[in-house]
């Protein structure tokens, strides 16, 4: 009778159409939701609270880590999704960018800085943005081969190697991250062993962030070249 049931209980659901509301509410959704929140109450404590720094950075980073684990629940319940991986792209992008905002507000008198954080900002959201129309225009992932068939070698070699595209991602977000502690602690006068450790850490992310800035670059240039490609060969039709 129990396995009756049980058996009658799975068809049904196999024979259930899928709603929106359901995508909204997959595992790996609901993992990208607290990710969001994560990163909003960090970039608040950030600006308006400063002093709870170590808080905005341990959520901050929670933020950042739960983008590992979206993925491999997506796989793991096999929910992947397009808004699964339009909310993943928003987040990733909309927490660098406030990061990035947070570091200014750090630097406010050394205008150079400011300078740099905000073309870090632009180039960031018009590479990423502009990948993904492309990609999406022919109705590919921004990170499939598929999708990067005709890019610029480097952008299809960064999709391509799991640990070259981890080294460039995880070592530019914490490049940020590094300098930001690096800011509280020194204008604090505290914690000499971790701005030590910050200065040392930094000694190898940055290479990693400066990598990834050639990869948007390469990334922006690619993505347009393919979309004026793509205009060319239809007027020529």
């Amino acid at each position: 009778h129990h396995q009756y049931s049980y058996n009658t209980y799975t068809q049904t659901m196999a024979n259930k159409s899928t709603t929106a509301g359901d995508v909204l509410l997959y595992i790996p959704n609901l993992i990208g939701y607290l990710r969001v929140i994560c990163t909003v109450l960090s970039l608040i404590l950030m600006i308006c609270f400063p002093q709870r720094w170590i808080i905005a950075i341990i959520l901050y980073v929670s933020s950042f880590v739960g983008d590992l684990f979206d993925g491999i629940a997506a796989r793991k319940f096999d929910q992947c999704s397009l808004f699964g991986g339009l909310l993943d792209m928003v987040t990733d992008r909309c927490s660098t960018t406030g990061l990035l905002c947070a570091l200014s507000h750090e630097h406010t008198e050394r205008p150079i800085l400011v300078l740099l954080f905000t073309m870090l900002i632009i180039l960031d959201i018009s590479s990423h943005w502009s990948q993904m129309y492309f990609t999406s225009s022919f109705k590919q992932h921004h990170k499939s081969a598929e999708g990067n068939q005709n890019s610029f070698a480097l952008v299809r070699w960064y999709y391509s190697y799991y640990y070259f595209f981890g080294y460039c991602c995880v070592g530019t977000e914490f490049t940020y991250v590094a300098i930001y502690i690096l800011a509280k602690v020194t204008a604090l006068d505290q914690y000499e062993t971790v701005r030590m450790g910050c200065e040392y850490f930094l000694m190898i992310s940055i290479p990693a962030c400066i990598t990834k800035q050639i990869v948007n670059v390469s990334q922006l240039c690619s993505a347009c070249h393919a979309v004026a490609a793509y205009d060319a060969e239809q007027k020529n039709k």
